[in-house]
Formats: structure tokens, C-alpha cells, sequence
């Protein structure tokens, strides 16, 4: 009782000052060290030394002022497992995630109703490009865009976004993508600053990584001057900018841009395609969707054309310009009457069943005064029309290399005759573009 009497501090202060058993509840002893007991060679306890803890197999030293060096573990001829071998890598195999494509396709598929919206689409994005998704309104690039997004459960078919699966593996797409729509989603009443340390703290940034991030992303998109003003305030290319902005405060690997120039004039276009062209200098893969040609034409690595939900053609601008038809001069005499002559002249000059021919088409003032020859050899077949001409004393006031247009592509083809129908009943049935 006198010894409670004088309180758990006076108690406390009875005890060596050595540090206690961790493991072990209102244990008064002091601590100890556990050591290995000292063995012949064959494995056997020597005797000499301190006593053998039986369960754990441990000689028990006293705790003392100097603390003893430890006894070596001997070997006691136990096989022991052998040390993991390191795998090989072998440096000149290429990696397997760099290889695969950034976004994948198979079959999509999306009905609303009775109404097919997305029948079957199936194309592949390769990391850090830029790929254009066209098609008339109603094709069904918006509805592809959700289902991508995970905003939108599939029907049918596969996609991989990111490496995840947008149906199995929904939240895994949503932590690897960024998605703009075709109207900004801002906060009108808050600075553009804020908005973006809105969106940092929502993303689940700090708030000192937020304010440095939104500062990173004013200067990278020139908006350090507007950066107090409200949002309500800003032009319509400012709105759009900073709502890009807000989407790449966590820096995604896919970015989903829904027709992000719509309604722009043409100065605020072109700050928008410089962002997009240095997302992909920064390794971002994007796919954007657009009606406006040339801006599929100006940014886009690969095309994929849509129409009734289903893919109708796929391929780089180029490409798909030269399926639709193929370059052409157009050889046009300063004599009028000289051109049965310059047609004869020229003739020979094939490729493919093409020939030189008269233009069939007429000009304002009246019928074409022009030859078109096949653009087979580039410069070649330019050198060959100057050299002929000049043979034959034929005089020309201009020759033009005539290339196909992304314009005259879209409209070969889609089918404006088909197209209302799908678009009226797309528009109605589903937020689809």
C-alpha cells in the first residue's frame, strides 16, 4: 500500500533507466537482448555460454551497462533456399505497354430505342497522335466519344482506353483521360485562376499543388493578364482555352476534345490548334472530333470518317485524298484557240487510264480554257508539259498543280441523301453528334 501511496511516478522512478519490452504489458523487467547460442560444427548447443531459451531457440543475455558484440550465426548444415536469380532483360526487346495502342476499338456498338446510333466501330490510336474523328451530324462521334469516356455503357464490342477497359474497368479510364465537350464546363462567377484550383482540389491536389499547378497551366496557355478576371468575362477562344486548361490539371494521357472550336472565330481557332499541337509534343495522345475539314486536315496524324455509326474510311489525309482522286496540272494557253493543240500536244502523258484531257467544267465568264494531266511524277510531269510545249512554239499563261481537298473527300464519302434521317432520329434519341 505505501508503495501505491506514492503514485505511479514515484514507481516509475525505482526503475533502471533502460528502455522497456514493447511487446509485453506492466513488464518491470528491463529490457533484454536475444542473441543465437554458440554451436559445434554440427549444429549442436557447445554448452559454454548462457543458458538456452528452449521455445524460441535464443540464448537470453542480461542487459549491462556495455553492451556485448553478437554471436555469429553458425552454419548448421541445414540446405538453405538459394538466393533468387535476377531475370534477365534483354535491352534491345521492345516494350510491350509502348507498343500498344493508346485508345482500341473493336465492334462498338450503341443503340437508343429502335434507333442504331453507333452500329460498328472499330480504329486504333497510337500514343502521342493526334487522330480526327469526321462524320456528318447524326454519324454518331459524340456517342463513340462517351462510351470511350465511360459516360456511356456499350452495347457491344470492346474498347481499351489508357490499358483499361471501359467496362470492366471504368474508374481506371476516368484517372487516364481528360474529356472537353462542345459546351465548357466553368464556373462563370469565379476567376479563371480559381477554376483551375477548383478543379486541382476536386482531382485531390493540396491546396499549395493546386495554386502552383494553376499558375503552370495561366503561363503554359497564355492567360497569366486574365488570370483574376472572371470567367464570365472572358472571349469565347479564352473560355475554351482555360477549359482545356482545367482538364490537364493532372496531366492525362488521353485527352477527348468534343468539336472544341465550334462557334469560334478564326483568330481563336488557331490558338486553340497551337494547344493541341503541343499536347502532342508533350507525348499526349488526343482524339478530336470536328466538322471543320480543315481542321481534321491541319492537325490530325490519322482520319477516321463515320457515317450511320459505322466506319466508312480510315488513313491519313493524304491517303484518303489520293482514294478520292488523284493530283493534277492544270495547263491553261495564253491563245485560247491553242488548246486542241496543247490537248494533242500533251497527249501521252497516262497513268493509270487517266489521260490528258479538256475541263469539262466552266469557268464564270464562260467554258474552261484548260487541259488537266495526272500529276503522276510530281515535278517530273511539270518538267515534261513545259518541255512539250515549248517543243511545239504553244505559249501557256499558267500551269497549276490542282490537289483534292479534304472537302471534296468528305462529301465522296458520305451520302447527304441518307443522312438526314439518321441525324434527326441521332439528335432526338441520344445526346450524340
Amino acid at each position: 500500500m505505501a508503495e501505491q501511496s506514492g503514485g505511479p511516478t514515484a514507481a516509475r522512478s525505482s526503475l533502471p533507466a533502460t528502455p522497456r519490452h514493447a511487446a509485453v504489458v506492466a513488464d518491470e523487467a528491463p529490457t533484454r537482448r536475444l542473441l543465437a547460442a554458440p554451436t559445434d560444427d554440427e549444429g549442436r548447443p557447445t554448452g559454454n555460454g548462457p543458458a538456452r531459451d528452449v521455445a524460441s531457440g535464443w540464448n537470453i543475455v542480461e542487459s549491462s551497462a556495455q553492451a556485448q558484440a553478437p554471436t555469429a550465426i553458425p552454419d548448421t548444415g541445414t540446405p538453405r533456399r538459394p538466393p533468387p536469380v535476377p531475370a534477365t532483360v534483354d535491352p534491345t526487346a521492345e516494350d510491350d505497354s509502348s507498343a500498344r495502342p493508346a485508345i482500341e476499338v473493336v465492334n462498338l456498338h450503341k443503340r437508343f430505342g429502335d434507333n442504331v446510333a453507333v452500329e460498328s466501330v472499330s480504329f486504333s490510336v497510337a500514343k502521342g497522335t493526334i487522330l480526327a474523328l469526321l462524320g456528318p451530324n447524326g454519324a454518331g462521334k459524340t456517342t463513340t466519344v462517351n462510351m470511350l469516356c465511360t459516360l456511356l455503357k456499350p452495347d457491344g464490342g470492346s474498347a481499351i482506353v489508357a490499358g483499361h477497359d471501359v467496362v470492366s474497368d471504368a474508374a481506371g479510364v476516368r484517372r487516364s483521360i481528360m474529356l472537353t465537350g462542345q459546351f465548357a464546363a466553368l464556373d462563370e462567377a469565379l476567376s479563371g485562376r480559381d477554376n483551375l484550383i477548383l478543379f486541382g482540389r476536386l482531382m485531390g491536389l493540396s491546396r499549395a499543388m493546386a495554386r502552383s499547378r494553376a499558375d503552370e497551366l495561366l503561363t503554359s496557355f497564355e492567360l497569366t493578364a486574365a488570370a483574376k478576371r472572371k470567367v464570365g468575362e472572358y472571349s469565347g477562344g479564352m473560355r475554351r482555352r482555360i477549359d482545356i486548361a482545367c482538364g490537364l490539371v493532372t496531366q492525362p494521357e488521353i485527352v477527348f476534345l468534343d468539336e472544341p472550336t465550334t462557334g469560334l472565330d478564326p483568330r481563336s481557332r488557331q490558338e486553340v490548334w497551337k494547344l493541341v499541337e503541343s499536347l502532342r509534343r508533350q507525348g499526349v495522345t488526343t482524339l478530336l472530333t470536328t466538322q471543320y475539314l480543315e481542321e481534321a486536315d491541319t492537325l490530325s496524324d490519322h482520319i477516321v470518317v463515320i457515317d450511320k455509326g459505322r466506319v466508312i474510311a480510315s488513313g491519313t489525309a493524304d491517303a484518303l485524298k489520293t482514294a478520292t482522286g488523284a493530283s493534277h496540272y492544270q495547263v491553261t494557253p495564253t491563245d485560247p484557240d491553242d488548246l486542241d493543240r496543247l490537248l494533242a500536244c500533251l497527249d501521252g502523258i497516262a497513268v493509270d487510264g487517266q489521260g490528258v484531257r479538256r475541263a469539262t467544267e466552266d469557268e464564270p465568264d464562260g467554258p474552261a480554257t484548260f487541259v488537266t494531266v495526272p500529276a503522276a511524277d510530281g515535278a517530273d510531269t511539270l518538267v515534261e508539259i513545259v518541255q512539250r510545249t515549248k517543243d511545239a512554239g504553244i505559249r501557256l499563261s499558267d500551269v497549276a498543280l490542282s490537289r483534292p481537298s479534304l472537302d471534296e473527300v468528305f462529301l465522296a464519302l458520305t451520302d447527304p441523301a441518307g443522312t438526314t434521317a439518321v441525324s434527326a432520329s441521332d439528335d432526338e434519341q441520344s445526346p450524340a453528334g
